[in-house]
This record gives structure tokens, C-alpha cells and sequence, in this order.
């Protein structure tokens, strides 16, 4: 990832296309996970996603540089989402697929099992309504501060760690309801 010049982007009146590149190289796949994590869609997801890159590219002189880049393109993100999601169009799919790197050669069953797991925990997560879905993508895909994500969402830090917390009780209660595995 490149260290982008924050004074450069907070006072440049047009983007050049390298940075653009530079842009969605280094965040591209950030922004589309949590496009997809938002709409649970895939081709909304991508939509969504360039959709981000040209409003930035449009608008770079709206960025004040008061936070992170990163941070201003998941809120352009989020704005497109809660758009899509007021729109006729939206429509609720399921994760079918999760797809994350090996770093090691494993057995076969115990990729198998991780994957079991992890699709587990991950439609549990998508179960979640939309406010707590929201807060843990935002910790445990972007590991963002409290403060980052109350500044995303446009709510207060204390609301954020509420809706972290109940959102992590939730998921921890409908993980034990659907443990239906004998213990030894």
C-alpha cells in the first residue's frame, strides 16, 4: 500500500489517473467487501464499488483531510448502500461463498471444517439486523477506532460501543442455538 499524500488530496482540485490507480489498488478490495457486506449482493457490490472510485475521483476537492482516505471512501460506500438499500431495486441474497487465503498446505477436512465455520459465523453475521451487521464489519473487516466508525456512521462513540457489544452477544447466542455438535 502506498502512503498517499494527505495534504496533497485535501487540497487538490482534480485527481490524476495515477492516483485514481493508486486509489483502488489499495483500497479496492476493502470497499467491496463492505459494499457486499451491506447489500449481501454481489453485482451491487461492484456497482457500488466503482461507483465510489468515480464519485472520488469527481469530488476530490470535497476531501478536507480530516480523516484517514480510507475512512472517506468506506463513507461514500456507505452513502451509496444506504441509497441502493432505500431503492427499488435492492433485494436480499444470502453468502453462499467465502472465499479467504491459505497460508499453508492443510489437509483437506480441516479446510473443510474451517470453512463449515467460518460460512457459519458469517450468516450468522448477515442474520444480524442492519445497525449491528454494520459495527462489527466495520471492526473485524477494517479494524476501525470506535471514533472512525461513529464518525462513518454518524453516530455518537457510546452508541458505536453499544451496538458493538450487543451485536457480538447476539452473534455469540445464535452461534449456541444453532450448536447442535456433541461435546467430549
Amino acid at each position: 500500500m502506498i502512503d498517499l499524500d494527505i495534504d496533497y488530496l485535501r487540497y487538490a482540485s482534480r485527481m490524476d489517473a495515477y492516483t485514481l490507480d493508486e486509489l483502488m489498488n489499495d483500497y479496492g478490495q476493502d470497499i467491496w467487501n463492505y459494499a457486499y457486506f451491506i447489500t449481501k449482493n454481489r453485482a451491487q457490490a461492484d456497482d457500488i464499488s466503482q461507483e465510489v472510485f468515480l464519485k472520488a475521483y469527481r469530488h476530490i476537492s470535497s476531501f478536507r483531510g480530516e480523516c484517514p482516505v480510507k475512512s472517506w471512501l468506506l463513507k461514500i460506500t456507505f452513502n451509496l448502500c444506504i441509497n441502493y438499500k432505500r431503492s427499488a431495486f435492492f433485494r436480499k441474497v444470502t453468502l453462499r461463498d467465502w472465499i479467504r487465503p491459505s497460508e499453508t498446505h492443510r489437509s483437506a477436512e480441516d479446510d473443510y471444517i474451517d470453512q463449515m465455520m467460518s460460512d457459519e459465523i458469517w450468516k450468522t453475521i448477515l442474520r444480524l439486523p442492519a445497525k449491528f451487521r454494520e459495527v462489527l464489519i466495520l471492526d473485524i473487516q477494517h479494524a476501525m477506532s470506535l471514533q472512525e466508525m461513529a464518525d462513518l456512521l454518524g453516530i455518537s462513540m457510546g452508541t458505536v460501543k453499544s451496538r458493538l457489544h450487543r451485536a457480538r452477544a447476539k452473534v455469540s447466542a445464535m452461534l449456541k442455538e444453532g450448536d447442535n455438535y456433541e461435546t467430549i
